[in-house]
């Protein structure tokens, strides 16, 4: 069985890390290319990047933070946000980053990860997904430009189909989850990891080591994503794989 992997998350707002509640009410949480050489050295299995505020402006993604991270971390790193083109997909990869997330222009154009996937691989094409709960069902709608517009996409429907178009790896991030500290949605990650084959990464709510174990034994999840657990010294990733490794899951060890 493969390793499981612990991916600390960096949301990047105007050169700062910052973290929030349900995308909303955001703090800031310190510079982001020191956060990423600590967390390289505390022994995270990936870095993500999130320009969490591209899409909605119309900007750039942050490729000069990318081109500091890659002098500066050993880890592999995705960098997301404002990605729309091909030609994104190459500026970011350049800077050296191993994989880029695309969440908006997907679902505008969805060719766009066939395009990305035979230039550069399904291996760097990371389709990020932020979804909200309908309520009172088992289903889940897909959201637009950092969560503000809602699109009536079925995100099982189309992480079914992103899949078929190229991508490598989803990003599943529950909106109603974030940052709330209460736990990742168990049933949103086990319903899209069970419908695909490529690694599904758990995303929002995680608060405690047991919710980063639930979401690997329960949620069937290849990864789990973390940034307010860490971000503000609650727990440090070495204490989360040991708690994870002690429980049975593979982990890589931290060095």
């Amino acid at each position: 069985m493969l390793a499981k992997r612990i991916i600390t998350c960096l949301d990047v707002d105007r050169g700062r890390v910052v973290k929030g509640t349900k995308f909303a009410d955001l703090r800031d949480a310190g510079d982001p290319v020191e956060l990423a050489r600590r967390y390289n050295d505390e022994g995270a299995d990936e870095l993500t990047f999130l320009d969490i505020t591209a899409s909605h402006e119309g900007r750039d993604t942050m490729i000069a933070v990318a081109s500091r991270t890659a002098e500066e971390v050993f880890i592999p790193f995705t960098v997301g946000g404002g990605i729309r083109t091909v030609d994104d997909f190459r500026a970011v990869l350049r800077t050296g980053a191993d994989k880029v997330g695309i969440t908006s222009a997907a679902i505008k154009r969805p060719e766009v990860l066939t395009e990305a996937a035979e230039r550069f691989g399904a291996q760097c094409v990371v389709l990020s997904m932020d979804v909200k709960r309908l309520p009172g069902e088992k289903r889940w709608e897909c959201y637009l430009h950092g969560g503000r517009v809602a699109t009536a996409v079925d995100a099982l429907e189309w992480a079914v189909r992103g899949e078929s178009l190229g991508a490598g790896e989803i990003l599943l991030n529950s909106i109603d989850a974030d940052g709330t500290m209460q736990g990742y949605d168990l049933e949103l990650v086990r319903t899209i990891a069970d419908a695909v084959r490529i690694p599904v990464i758990a995303s929002g709510g995680a608060g405690t080591p047991e919710h980063i174990y639930q979401a690997f034994v329960e949620g069937h999840a290849e990864a789990a994503l973390i940034a307010s657990l860490t971000h503000y010294g609650l727990h440090g990733i070495a204490e989360i794989k040991q708690y994870c490794a002690d429980r049975g899951v593979p982990m890589r060890p931290v060095t």
